[in-house]
């Protein structure tokens, strides 16, 4: 079963200035190969993705290049550094941007066409702030209609205070994370598959019309 994933990388840093990220990345792609998944890695940064919260905000804005390379793959990971304990300020824009995907719901049955697809959080940087960072992320892959396996995260920090980086400080030979890293993308990849062969079936729109049914209000 042929399945693609989709890096969001939401490095500060444009190409091609190192990023830490990508290095975390490049390992994540490795261990989806040997599941014989094809992955591609996006830096938003370089893509001139503009503030709003619709799937297009016109004027050369970047953001339908991406949206489009997430309609394509099976498995979508945002990647982000921490900057002041949390996510960058690029993946909070990649989360805004996301809200435009419920103005296009399947006209019958109301699935956004996140519906079956995977997604993970891949979280690096010299302090603390992954797990706040993972839980926001999760929140809002989950509201933006994409399925969350079991473990579908990994972090690298360092030690507690500011310190070296992913590269510097050989993350990439970190057991903890890379422990966590072969988890995610073994249970995206469970995940993708069974979701390929079972897609849902749930009627948004029909449920929606239930829920009005036994509420007083209207939203």
């Amino acid at each position: 079963m042929a399945l693609k994933a989709l890096f969001l990388n939401c490095t500060l840093k444009r190409s091609p200035e190192t990023s830490n990220t990508s290095a975390f990345i490049d390992l994540a792609s490795k261990m989806f190969a040997e599941l014989n998944v094809e992955t591609k890695e996006v830096r938003v940064v370089d893509q001139n993705v503009k503030f709003g919260n619709t799937s297009d905000e016109g004027d050369g804005d970047g953001w339908p290049y991406i949206l489009k390379k997430v309609k394509e793959s099976d498995i979508m990971i945002i990647a982000t550094p921490i900057w002041r304990g949390d996510r960058s300020a690029v993946a909070k824009l990649v989360a805004e941007r996301f809200d435009g995907i419920w103005e296009e719901a399947d006209e019958e049955t109301g699935r956004y066409p996140t519906f079956n697809k995977v997604a993970g959080i891949m979280v690096d940087g010299n302090e603390d702030g992954a797990k706040k960072a993972i839980s926001s992320i999760c929140f809002d892959l989950s509201e933006h209609g994409f399925s969350i396996p079991v473990n579908a995260f990994s972090y690298y920090v360092g030690k507690a205070g500011p310190g070296p980086a992913y590269i510097e400080a050989k993350g990439n030979r970190h057991f903890f994370t890379n422990r966590n890293l072969y988890h995610m993308v073994h249970n995206l990849v469970h995940l993708a598959k069974v979701l390929k062969e079972n897609p849902y079936q749930t009627n948004v729109k029909e449920l929606k019309q239930k829920a009005e049914k036994i509420s007083d209000t209207e939203n």
